[in-house]
């Protein structure tokens, strides 16, 4: 697999093939003819509502994006488990009874969703995993470069601490053991960690539950001690806040709060971090990701074997499958310093969404207002 070196890099919503020189070029010219018009249907299958993104960005972007590139014939197909894998299959299997032209699957358990991408298949429906490696025969995967995730997210924490050593204490709240991307994040996360700080407790959290956060922080506070924690990895937005309760629970003040890392960006994180409360997420850029889904989804349902494999010239092997086609998109480390650089001037939130009354002063202070 390609790997992308660790940097913090300027994100950009614009995702063109035209500097390889690909996405313009001629498919007749090639000799390949669509085996479908633009009159198809994507099935688009996410996994969970305590992220707010999946139904804010990722969805709305993958519906707008399928709409332009097939006159606005194409139709998409949504569905939402609410972190249900039974939920999930049984809508995997009704959108497979319906016949819809491609299935683009977020998978809530990778390994468990398998028997089903097999049954897609075996009704020619190609399966592009997003997100989430699901594991099976599918087509493709589009997805972040998750280990990149974990280690900006722990490499942001150490140089936070500064000067770390052995004897500075951190606690681990990683993701659902259920999601394959957790396991990556960690994986990063321990490449930055070990060998240079002390992981006094790590977990990890069911559903990426925020409340399971909360609850097993409050646990790390009483075996630990609030005054013997340097800092927390979270994994994710969600868990940050519940972390965050169970500190200010155990009396820690705001102004005394560890460095606290999360992911995704979130308008309540993207507040906290301009309140001092969080120290930074991960801003996943997620209109590229979600339009570079939608390309390859319509490219790979229309037989436009060009623009797929100039869109999916990574690879990544899961537990089932090797080399499978796939598109790594970066991530930007976010904190008070490029908020308006990221996800301002990419209108993920107006200065006015994230400047409410009670961050007012902060966003003055760092001239987001």
């Amino acid at each position: 697999m390609r790997r992308i070196a660790i940097a913090v890099v300027a994100s950009s919503m614009s995702l063109s093939l035209a500097g390889c020189g690909m996405l313009g070029a001629s498919e007749a010219g090639a000799g390949a003819t669509p085996t479908r018009s633009d009159d198809i249907t994507v099935g688009v299958l996410m996994p969970e509502e305590t992220n707010t993104r999946y139904a804010e960005f990722d969805y709305p972007i993958i519906k707008r994006k399928v709409g332009e590139l097939t006159d606005g014939k194409g139709k998409t197909d949504y569905a939402n488990a609410a972190a249900s894998t039974e939920k999930q299959l049984s809508q995997m299997q009704r959108m497979i009874d319906d016949k819809v032209d491609i299935i683009l699957l977020d998978a809530v358990d990778a390994k468990a969703v398998a028997p089903m991408v097999q049954k897609a298949k075996d009704a020619n429906i190609p399966v592009i995993a997003y997100d989430r490696l699901a594991q099976g025969p599918i087509d493709g995967y589009v997805s972040f470069d998750n280990e990149l995730v974990g280690q900006v997210q722990g490499r942001s924490l150490t140089e936070r601490i500064g000067n770390v050593s052995l004897s500075d204490k951190i606690i681990m709240m990683n993701g659902s053991p259920t999601d394959p991307n957790a396991a990556q994040f960690k994986k990063g996360a321990l490449s930055e960690l070990n060998g240079r700080v002390t992981i006094a407790k790590s977990y990890d959290t069911d559903k990426w539950s925020p409340e399971a956060a909360q609850a097993n922080m409050t646990k790390a506070i009483q075996d630990v001690g609030k005054n013997n924690i340097a800092g927390v990895y979270s994994a994710n937005d969600a868990m940050a806040g519940g972390i965050i309760k169970a500190l200010e629970a155990a009396g820690v003040s705001s102004a005394d709060l560890p460095p606290i890392t999360g992911q995704d960006a979130e308008l309540a994180a993207v507040q906290r971090i301009i309140a001092g409360e969080q120290y930074m997420s991960v801003y996943k850029p997620y209109p590229a990701m979600a339009e570079a889904a939608a390309q390859a989804a319509v490219a790979k349902v229309q037989g436009r074997d060009i623009q797929f494999d100039a869109l999916t010239r990574d690879k990544v092997d899961s537990p089932t499958n090797k080399n499978i086609p796939a598109k790594l998109v970066t991530v930007v480390a976010l904190t008070k310093t490029n908020i308006k650089q990221t996800v301002i001037a990419d209108g993920i939130y107006k200065a006015s969404d994230i400047c409410t009354a009670k961050y007012k002063a902060e966003c003055r202070a760092l001239t987001l207002i």
